[in-house]
């Protein structure tokens, strides 16, 4: 065979393998393990629901395994500052919040990372409001059946109606903080190593209150084991259209509330721009997926797909407007 005739057919089956499925992954070597989703919070509440929704996902695309690995304490901090210190080699991920990086730096005195300088920002996941949800009981003991009676109720029996939240620095506890701040009540803050433990203790009667992330309220809301007050978001969810917001709900002393949620991936700083890059791209592509979105969409969350360098933007202006939310209402951890 001719030389050039052996080179071309040389440079067709290059070309060929190089179109093979796992090729790319080969070549630039990861993922060639497991790589581990950190999870800030305890099982069951928003954060942990997003990472497993795309857990699966991630590693259909790459081949190895993506676990989630839950590590709650301190309102997000002790998983973030875990992978804040953790090799930058695109094996241990974030599923960050705006707990995690936009509420804590303004409201802890002392962070154990820096939410900026120790992290790559890879993609936002998704945004969802939250909900104010009461135990049924209550709501009759009280006379609770709108946001407004709420906080009518709270005036009136100042430090008896407790909230429980996900934890310090949380946006739960910062949507019940800027809820107390605006209608001038005082309701106990009774703070949670995540979603899950607290609405437990919630739908048991053991608390009396929630601004909980809307994906992990919905199941008991729509079994009527708990009652949906408002969503605090500037509109209605599409999924509890019934429910009013906070703003149009509350009287003149909530108008303009807005508290939502959002949860993001990322990677500790100094991980190749090439595997944030290639994670990104395959959350988009995830979220974009019909029967992805559909779920999300169902349970009230609005799936992203930023790129990082859109995240890194959006992450800063979440710090402003949240540092500025943080001394309105005077929170403080508890």
């Amino acid at each position: 065979m001719p030389l050039t005739r052996r080179h071309a057919l040389a440079s067709t089956l290059a070309g060929a393998i190089c179109a093979l499925p796992g090729f790319a992954r080969a070549q630039s070597g990861w993922p060639t393990k497991p790589v581990r989703i950190v999870v800030p919070f305890a099982a069951g509440g928003t954060t942990d629901i997003l990472a497993r929704a795309i857990a699966p996902e991630l590693q259909r695309a790459f081949g190895p395994v993506f676990i989630v690995d839950n590590r709650p304490g301190a309102g997000g901090n002790t998983g973030a500052a875990e992978v804040a210190k953790a090799a930058p080699d695109g094996y241990t991920l974030l599923m960050g919040t705006v707990g995690t990086h936009a509420i804590n730096p303004a409201l802890y005195p002392k962070m154990p990372y820096d939410h900026v300088k120790d992290f790559a920002p890879v993609t936002l996941v998704a945004g969802v409001p939250n909900v104010v949800v009461m135990n049924p009981e209550s709501a009759r003991r009280y006379g609770v059946n709108t946001i407004a009676d709420l906080a009518k109720a709270a005036r009136a029996h100042p430090g008896k109606i407790n909230v429980a939240s996900s934890g310090n620095g949380t946006s739960i506890h910062l949507s019940a903080e800027l809820f107390k701040s605006m209608t001038g009540t005082f309701m106990l803050h009774l703070p949670y190593r995540g979603s899950g433990p607290a609405l437990i203790d919630l739908i048991a009667g053991n608390v009396d209150l929630m601004f909980d992330n809307l994906p992990s309220a919905l199941p008991h809301i729509k079994g009527g084991k708990l009652k949906a007050l408002a969503v605090t978001s500037a509109q209605r969810s599409a999924v509890l259209p019934d429910v009013p917001t906070v703003a149009e709900a509350g009287g003149p002393a909530l108008a303009g509330f807005e508290a939502s949620s959002w949860f993001g991936l990322l990677a500790p700083a100094g991980t190749p721009a090439e595997i944030v890059l290639r994670i990104q791209q395959e959350v988009a592509k995830s979220l974009a997926q019909p029967a992805v979105k559909e779920r999300l969409l169902s349970q009230g969350a609005i799936p992203s797909g930023m790129t990082p360098a859109e995240f890194t933007a959006f992450i800063a202006a979440e710090t402003k407007k949240w540092a500025q939310v943080v001394k309105v209402s005077g929170a403080k951890v508890d």
